[in-house]
Order: C-alpha cells, then structure tokens, then sequence
C-alpha cells in the first residue's frame, strides 16, 4: 500500500510543480481596432496566417479578432487584442480504481466566487467530438478513431480556471436505431446525448466540413435533439477546415446550417468576389454591411488570385461573403417533426466557431469563449479531478480506439476486452495485462498480425497513450483469444 500512495504523491507533486511554474493564467481584455484588410473585415476568430487554419482562407497575417469567433467579425463585432495563450498543466488520472474513486467523492475545493458551466458536445459520428473534448482538457482521456461510433457512452472532462470550472459532457455520435443494430450498439448509445442535453448549460453542435456528403446540413437526429432543447444556448462549431481547400465554401456552408440567421441576425449571402479590370492591383475582401431601413446595401468589389477564382468556377468564379443583413430574428420556438422535415440548419446558433481540433488550431479561442460563459454556482469536482472515469475505463476505451483502427470494417465491433492483471509495481509502474476476446480464429489472426506486428503497435500505441494519461510508467500487454 504505501508504494502506491508514494507513487501517487509523487505523481501530484509533479503535476503541482509544473501548474506553479506556468504561473496564474489571465485572460487578456485590451480592446483594438477591428481587423481590417484595406477597409474590410474579415470572417474568423483569430487569423494566425499560414499557421492558422483560418488564417489560410486568404492569406492573411497574424492579428486577433476580439469577438473570439467566427461570427464576431461576420456582425462587426469590436476586436479585442490576443490573451496570452491558455497554457495548462492539467491533473493526471488517478491509477488506482479506489483513489479515484476518492477523488471523485472529494468535497469540492470551491473558491471564493465559484463559476460553472456544463458544456454538452453533440454531433454525427466521426465528427471530432472526443477529439474536441481531448484538446480542450489538454489530456487524452476520450477514445478517437477514424471509425464510426468509437464512443460508447458519456462521459464527464472536467477543465478546471482559476475560479471557473468547466464540464465537458463527451456523448456517442447522434444515430438511429438501425445504426445502433448494424453496429451492435448498446442502447444507451441512443439515450446518452439527449440525458447530456437535460443536464447542459450550453450545446456544442460540431460539424465535420471535410465531408461534403453531409456539411450543408445537420442531421435529422442533431436537429431533433436541439428541438427538444430550443432554449439551451447552442453554438455551432465547424470542425476540420484546414482539410477544406476551397475555404470560400465556408460562408455557405455557414447559411446552410443556421438557415440564414446567427444570434438574432439574419446573415445575406452574396457573390462579392470580382477581379477588378481598372487596376492589377488587389481590392480589399468587403464584407456586406447592414443595410439601412432606406436604401441599398453598398457592394465593394472584391479581388482573389485567378486560382481561387477558378476554384469558384462553380459559383461563377466568385466566392461567398457573408454580411449581418436587416431583419428581426424570432426567440427560440418549439419545431414540431413537420418543421424539421424542411429545415437543413437551426436558426437559433448564438455564435459560430471554425477551427481544426486535431491541430488545435483555434480551440483556445473556443475554450476562452467558454469560460466567460460561466454563471456562478458550485463546483460539482474537486480541482484534481480530469474526468469522472475509472482508470479501468479509460484503459478499455484507449486499447479499443487502437483495435478499431487496426482491424477493417464490422470486425472491431465484436472485440471484447478482459482484464486479467491490474497492478502497480515496486518502482511505481502500472502492470496491465489484457485479453482480447475475438469471435472466429479469422479475426484472431487478424488482430495478431503476421509475426505480431498487429498486436504489437497496438499495444504500444495505446501504452503510450496511457503513460500520457496517468502520468506514469505503464507496461501493457495483450492477449489474443477465440472466445468460448
């Protein structure tokens, strides 16, 4: 016992020692001039230029739109200069099943004026939602996988602040009986986003922009959920944009999925990208502004290297340019099973992010959007806690994300998993053994791989994974059986 409880202090004596050494972290509130190129301004939360994902829908140098997304600059919101990055040292899990338990039990070690906000995350499969979660906690606790359905219940990330904690509700992908049973799914995969949704302050609706099968609208069942739900502040999240070339094409994806209206404002789309014949030179990108009770909306031509306007060929060689049009947006309203028949987005977005969440490119500017939505209340965890997960949990969940990665198609899905030996040694390593139960000796020899290259990354894949998860070291080691 006391090896464990050693290890265990050292473990948090290191996390403390570089939590101190960051210093206290502070969001930056200086206010500049709106970011312009020429006389517009420019769609997006932070511009990092090359570096930025959205930096590199036009090129532009690195500056700081204050209204910390993408819709700030879209209504002319004021900009703020950039806080000092979000640098974290967050908590490591707890190796032993009864010390986190302990944890999670702890009376919270509230501050003085405690703030709270529970974040639901909904979205397709596949969208990046674990992956979102992982970023914004800056530890990996949450399974991802390029295969569908990796997740397979909620669970809780907690982000602690300063005096603001922040709870992550990470649910399976939004699907339909029918999917359930073609992939062998529990059925709490069909129940656990919408109990998410019963317990949220605010919603998350994420959306992969790299798959154009599906990017111009929500789903039928993310639209059912946020019916249900019409007065939960929802905030919609494009996902993966530095996969998307044609960068144009995120002002219509934009439309699409708020029906034209974002935070009360209905949103014009128009064709604004034109080469101007009277100069070489380029013409700054405009943005339409708000028309006037009287009168027409000032249009400004816009420039673009002949490339990109040959990728627009489509759209008649321009691209699309959202501006905050006139008009009075109605409240939140219930949307009967007729009225999403015809609906493709949700008119009731209070503010839209576009980031790369597997990168990391923009997740801050979300995160600190997030923390300054927090109401004051309670802490519902003690600071140390990461997530409301056993140790056990997280290790299934990580050597699953590594088999469904490894193993094509339907086969993953039958895996199960037993663990034979869960231990600390002497030195204060972590000693599991596990064995993977396969239903034909096909997929045992799949999993095992020819001279067990297979099973042999995957083991040290996800071991890694681990040592990253509870900062220690861990030595892994599969087995592979036919069941019974």
């Amino acid at each position: 016992m006391a090896a464990p409880m050693a290890t265990a202090a050292a473990r948090a004596a290191f996390w403390a020692a570089g939590a101190a050494a960051a210093g206290p972290l502070r969001l930056g509130a200086g206010a500049v001039g709106p970011l312009r190129l020429g006389a517009a301004r420019l769609p997006g939360s932070r511009w990092g230029g090359r570096s930025s994902a959205l930096g590199r829908i036009l090129g532009v140098p690195g500056r700081w739109s204050g209204s910390s997304s993408a819709l700030g600059s879209l209504l002319g919101i004021p900009t703020e200069a950039p806080p000092a990055a979000l640098g974290q040292h967050p908590p490591p899990v707890a190796t032993d099943k009864e010390e986190q338990r302990r944890l999670l039990e702890n009376r919270p070690d509230q501050p003085q004026n405690p703030k709270v906000l529970r974040i639901a995350i909904i979205g397709a499969p596949n969208a990046g939602k674990s992956t979102l979660s992982n970023r914004l906690l800056g530890r990996k606790v949450f399974p991802v996988s390029k295969k569908v359905h990796t997740t397979r219940c909620k669970a809780w990330g907690v982000i602690t602040h300063e005096d603001t904690q922040l709870i992550i509700l990470d649910t399976p992908g939004l699907t339909n009986p029918l999917k359930a049973k073609r992939h062998n799914l529990d059925e709490a995969m069909l129940t656990d986003p919408w109990d998410s949704m019963k317990h949220a302050d605010l919603v998350l609706v994420l959306v992969d922009v790299s798959d154009h099968w599906t990017r111009n609208s929500l789903s039928k069942e993310v639209l059912k959920c946020l019916s249900q739900f019409p007065h939960t502040p929802s905030v919609l999240v494009l996902n993966k944009v530095d996969i998307l070339k044609k960068k144009f094409l995120l002002l219509e994806i934009v439309a699409d999925l708020t029906e034209g209206v974002v935070n009360g404002k209905k949103l014009e789309v128009k064709s604004a990208f034109k080469q101007d014949s009277s100069s070489s030179a380029k013409s700054p990108l405009q943005i339409t502004q708000p028309s006037p009770p009287e009168g027409k909306v000032p249009r400004s031509p816009c420039g673009q290297e002949k490339n990109q306007a040959q990728e627009g060929s489509a759209l008649d060689r321009s691209s699309v340019v959202g501006g905050a049009g006139t008009g009075e947006a109605q409240g939140p309203k219930y949307y009967g099973p007729e009225d999403l028949k015809d609906m493709k987005g949700w008119p009731h977005f209070q503010e839209i992010f576009m980031l790369a969440a597997l990168h990391g490119e923009e997740v801050d500017t979300l995160k600190r959007y997030l923390l300054m939505q927090a109401k004051p209340g309670p802490w519902e965890f003690h600071s140390d806690v990461l997530t409301n997960q056993s140790p056990q949990e997280i290790c299934d969940n990580i050597i699953r994300e590594k088999v469904l990665e490894y193993l094509p198609l339907e086969v993953p899905y039958g895996v199960t998993q037993v663990t034979d030996i869960w231990e600390e040694g002497e030195c204060g390593e972590l000693l599991i053994v596990q064995s993977l139960l396969v239903p034909r000796e096909s997929h045992k020899r799949m999993l095992i791989g020819r001279g067990g290259k297979v099973i042999s990354r995957i083991a040290q894949e996800a071991g890694q994974d681990l040592m990253n998860a509870f900062l220690c070291d861990v030595r892994l080691k599969l087995k592979v059986e036919v069941k019974g």
